[in-house]
């Protein structure tokens, strides 16, 4: 089964992801910021980390950064998820290393289908 850590502060959209890709077969965990992106991280390695920018106490660019200097994770497939739809911000977020940048609104059909096709 394979692992996804979702790291979002909107509720709603962390209930229909985590729906959506239980659904799907996907071992689901929860996060509502990066430090607990990293916390996961001490005692797991996921296959996939939806991240959004914007969120409290560690925003997404610095726990990207920090995923990427972990030698354990460099299988994990980090995809941004975020409302920051600016070009410059996408092309940040790709140059930082992450896998893919989608921008909210989103279709979740569309989402999972781009995660699918990274394995």
């Amino acid at each position: 089964m394979k692992k996804i850590i979702i790291a979002d502060d909107e509720h709603k959209i962390l209930m229909s992801l985590e729906y959506s890709f239980k659904k799907n077969g996907y071992d689901v965990f929860i996060a509502r910021d990066g430090t607990e992106v990293l916390e996961f991280l001490k005692t797991m390695t996921p296959d996939v980390i939806l991240l959004d920018i914007m969120m409290p106490n560690l925003d997404g660019y610095s726990t990207l950064e920090l995923i990427k200097q972990d030698e354990k994770l460099k299988g994990t497939k980090v995809i941004f998820l975020s409302a920051k739809n600016n070009p410059k911000d996408i092309e940040k977020g790709l140059e930082m290393g992450a896998d893919a940048y989608v921008t909210k609104p989103y279709s979740i059909k569309k989402l999972m289908q781009q995660i699918e096709e990274m394995f």
